[in-house]
């Protein structure tokens, strides 16, 4: 689907160069003098180069869909994690370096959507949230419920993450998988 290049919006996903980007900032800029121009910050999917663009509102882009297909994460088999597709049950591996930090938030059985462009796998979403508790926490200390104070914890996983006081070892907590950070105690 070709857009122009004014249109370009974070998130877009465009084939650029012959090869996919994904639009990470994009500041739309009208200089005194001269045409109008999208400045985009583009970060190529495959390998993770950066580059920063100007697209004129003259200027055409192909915007790319990727296809996401549901599936369950199932075991970590030396530097790969396995899938298992959820409608057709085929598994498929990739490499812990191509998903990045966020291996440390797969849990056995969890629904991922897998995003696909031309039947090859460029991406792993997870869900915002996940459950995990504490496994190493400073004791509460009396009269230290001050508004917004927080202090570090570790979760099960390894994960530094920063808990209100309240927050005891053991407890429980839900967290976002894109940063860390506390949401709320887990029911």
């Amino acid at each position: 689907m070709k857009m122009n290049g004014n249109e370009i919006r974070v998130g877009n996903i465009i084939k650029h160069q012959d090869t996919l980007w994904v639009a990470v900032k994009a500041n739309a800029v009208k200089p005194g003098k001269g045409g109008a121009f999208n400045q985009v910050e583009l970060k190529n999917i495959l390998d993770g180069r950066k580059l920063n663009e100007r697209f004129r509102a003259s200027e055409t882009v192909e915007r790319v869909r990727l296809d996401q297909k549901p599936h369950s994460y199932l075991y970590p088999e030396g530097e790969m994690r396995v899938f298992m597709n959820s409608e057709n049950y085929e598994q498929i591996s990739i490499s812990d370096e191509f998903i990045g930090d966020a291996c440390v938030y797969l849990a056995d059985g969890m629904e991922v959507q897998l995003e696909f462009y031309e039947d090859r796998p460029i991406g792993v979403e997870l869900p915002e949230q996940v459950t995990l508790e504490i496994t190493e926490t400073e004791p509460v200390v009396k009269g230290q419920t001050a508004a917004n104070s927080f202090k570090p914890a570790i979760l099960e996983n390894g994960v530094r993450t920063s808990v209100p006081p309240f927050v005891a070892e053991g407890t429980r907590i839900v967290v976002t998988t894109a940063d860390g950070a506390y949401v709320k105690r887990a029911d």
